[in-house]
């Protein structure tokens, strides 16, 4: 009866062990199972926008007829009339250096200071051998009047098309009090005897330049 006993309960312990295999089975089955949780990624800043790019009308007009000129570039060449209404080329001013400055309007207060200040100086630009020339929209009688008024000595050239203004770069957008307009940028350039621009003065301030351009010519 004992060897019964004991074989009895090793049959019982044996099928104890049997059933825990399987289970243990399903636990590591159910284990590989269940998907794996993959790591949140760290979110990527956003790159800033940059600002859009604001253009008006007259802003894409000025930048289109506005190529400024600078030291070592090419006189731009042209035929106008001046107040007499002879006309004068760049081809005839060969030979010897000149000063172009373009103004806005004849008989304006600034304009008027800046056409006396170059008046008043003639003596000294003469002695360097330099020519002065002035330019503006206004028509050949305007300058007549202009310079008669003003006993101006020089030559001044009716550019109405704004053609060389164009050219000199010196025909751009302008602000006033808020308002925006294409008009003459108060500018003077230094020609050499070879038609080379030297010195290139773009929105001058009228007190003090004409000094600004005799030492200009004067170290050319």
């Amino acid at each position: 009866m004992a060897k019964a006993t004991k074989s009895t309960k090793a049959k019982k312990v044996a099928k104890a062990k049997a059933g825990a295999r399987p289970a243990a089975k399903k636990v590591a089955t159910k284990a590989k199972a269940a998907p794996k949780k993959k790591a949140k990624k760290a979110p990527v800043p956003a790159k800033p926008k940059a600002p859009a790019a604001k253009a008006s009308r007259a802003g894409a007009k000025a930048e289109a007829s506005s190529g400024r000129l600078t030291a070592g570039s090419p006189a731009p060449r042209f035929e106008l009339k001046d107040q007499a209404g002879k006309t004068l080329s760049s081809d005839a001013l060969r030979g010897a250096p000149y000063v172009l400055y373009f103004y806005p309007k004849d008989d304006t207060s600034g304009c008027t200071r800046e056409a006396c200040g170059f008046r008043d100086a003639g003596r000294s630009f003469g002695k360097l051998g330099a020519r002065i020339i002035g330019v503006s929209p206004d028509s050949e009688a305007s300058h007549a009047k202009f310079a008669g008024k003003y006993g101006l000595p020089f030559t001044l050239l009716a550019d109405p098309d704004k053609v060389l203004a164009k050219a000199y770069g010196t025909w751009a957008l302008k602000k006033n009090y808020g308002r925006e307009y294409m008009g003459i940028v108060r500018s003077t350039f230094v020609v050499d005897a070879k038609g080379v621009v030297k010195r290139a003065f773009y929105g001058v301030k009228v007190d003090g330049h004409v000094d600004n351009v005799l030492a200009a010519v004067g170290a050319s």
